[in-house]
């Protein structure tokens, strides 16, 4: 579900519509933190939702970790 890039950013792997993995993540993180509302994309806790995520043209980066 992740990968490290060399930089050691950590990227989701299923991409930007896999919403039941993103929330079952998100479930599994210590470090999540819900976004300002603006920012939510989601009704669930989910990764997709977390401040710590960046977007990119296919997916996210997590900078929680």
């Amino acid at each position: 579900m992740w990968r490290t890039d060399q930089a050691g950013a950590r990227e989701f792997t299923l991409g930007k519509e896999s919403w039941a993995a993103a929330a079952r993540a998100a479930l599994d993180c210590p470090r999540f933190a819900a976004d300002v509302d603006e920012e939510m994309v989601d009704d669930e806790r989910s990764c997709y939702n977390c401040r710590y995520r960046r977007w990119s043209a296919a997916s996210f980066t997590c900078q929680g970790f």
